[in-house]
């Protein structure tokens, strides 16, 4: 490995651990938000993500997103299996005017947390109501089915990268890919029963700002590091991230506080993931002062998705779909209206160039279609096998005792 890009290789290295503590971040995020007696299953459902999908990744999934392309759909299944090749080898990181030179090792790891944390954020759909057993091959066949040949069709060679769709930080590749996943997961497995008389609210707020916390956090990571380098695009989408979030929590506060007469913690954290989701595609394609308009703008659009689906009577526990569903999906077509080519070579709409646009939404479109039928079937399939849905007796007990026979908390 000559010629190492020592800097880039530090940011890619860092922006790979920052991704990882994600995970344990949306763990506390999602188990502060549920009952007390399934905090540890859902928390076990991010937790063990870790552990299978970075199996995957090493056993096919890295070859299969990151191995050189067949026919726009897919990568070389053997190319980089069981790590072969990968350590020895080099990934050369194109730049304006040089390039960059970082372990592939490096890149490998990096990729890994974006595998591990995407399938982890559909469990905040179905929460309370689904079996950890059906939960495991659901894990490892919508990381085949769904995440990685998203990951390869944008990042990895495929025909949408061939179109010159961008996504920066995985607006599509994560947040839409899973968000549309929980909608098609709620559809199927229903809604949550309740005892006469019991509100699923959230039984500790202070996890969920914990989580908060090492979500934005981590998102440093999860865009900054998507520059592969250590240089000015990198700061850019640093800058982008904690401007969108932060304008999205004030103004998801604002909303609250008008519509319900007081402010809410919950939803002001809730309003600074949506940010941080919906800023993700764009990061590095745009200026701050269009990070701060997407902040604003999707909160609006996020909340009157949450609004609508509770008019649809779905039950989306943590809303999913609302929050990094729909955010995915329209951070995507900010990227076409507002793409600087000042900052990324690539100008949007309101440079003139409609062309971006319209791939955007063809890409997103791609995106939320195939995601959502894939997972109905999926789901579908698996409930063949095992049903997917505790029985009545364990959801109504708490699915932390009924399935690990643990509780969070002793009295």
């Amino acid at each position: 490995m000559n010629n190492i890009d020592t800097g880039a290789t530090a940011l890619v290295l860092v922006s790979a651990a920052l991704v990882m503590l994600m995970t344990p971040g949306l763990a506390f995020f999602y188990g502060g938000l549920v009952r007390r007696k399934n905090v540890l299953t859902i928390m076990m459902q991010s937790f063990i993500s870790m552990g299978i999908v970075t199996i995957i990744w090493v056993f096919g999934g890295f070859s299969l997103a990151f191995g050189k392309d067949i026919g726009g759909i897919i990568g070389n299944p053997s190319q980089y299996f069981a790590l072969q090749g990968v350590i020895n080898d080099v990934k050369a990181i194109p730049g304006p005017g040089l390039t960059q030179n970082i372990p592939m090792l490096a890149f490998f790891v990096f990729q890994e947390m974006f595998a591990i944390i995407t399938p982890a954020l559909i469990t905040g759909a179905f929460a309370d109501r689904v079996s950890f057993k059906s939960y495991l091959i659901f894990l490892v066949l919508w990381s085949y089915l769904v995440y990685i040949p998203f990951a390869h069709w944008v990042w990895g060679g495929g025909f949408l990268q061939l179109m010159h769709f961008q996504d920066f930080a995985g607006g599509m590749v994560v947040h839409a890919s899973a968000g549309t996943a929980a909608l098609a997961s709620v559809l199927f497995v229903g809604k949550r029963k309740l005892k006469k008389g019991e509100k699923p609210v959230p039984h500790n707020i202070t996890y969920v700002a914990l989580g908060a916390a090492l979500l934005w956090f981590g998102w440093f990571g999860f865009n900054g590091g998507s520059a592969l380098g250590s240089n000015g695009l990198a700061a850019v989408a640093w800058v982008n991230t904690d401007v969108a979030a932060s304008f999205a929590m004030i103004t998801w506060m604002i909303i609250d506080w008008i519509r319900l007469g007081k402010p809410s913690m919950v939803g002001a954290l809730t309003g600074s993931v949506a940010g941080l989701a919906t800023v993700t595609p764009a990061a590095g394609f745009v200026q701050p002062w269009a990070a701060a308009v997407i902040g604003i703008v999707c909160c609006f659009v996020c909340y009157g998705a949450i609004m609508l689906r509770a008019q649809w009577n779905l039950d989306d526990a943590l809303d999913v779909w609302g929050v990094h569903g729909v955010g995915g999906f329209i951070g995507l077509l900010f990227l076409g209206i507002f793409a600087s080519a000042s900052v990324n070579q690539v100008s949007g709409l309101i440079e003139g160039n409609i062309n971006q646009f319209l791939v955007q939404l063809l890409g997103a479109a791609i995106a939320v279609v195939y995601s959502f039928v894939i997972t109905y079937v999926l789901l579908w399939l698996i409930n063949l096998i095992t049903p997917v849905r505790v029985p009545e007796q364990v959801e109504t007990k708490g699915l932390d005792k009924g399935i690990f026979g643990e509780d969070a908390y002793v009295e």
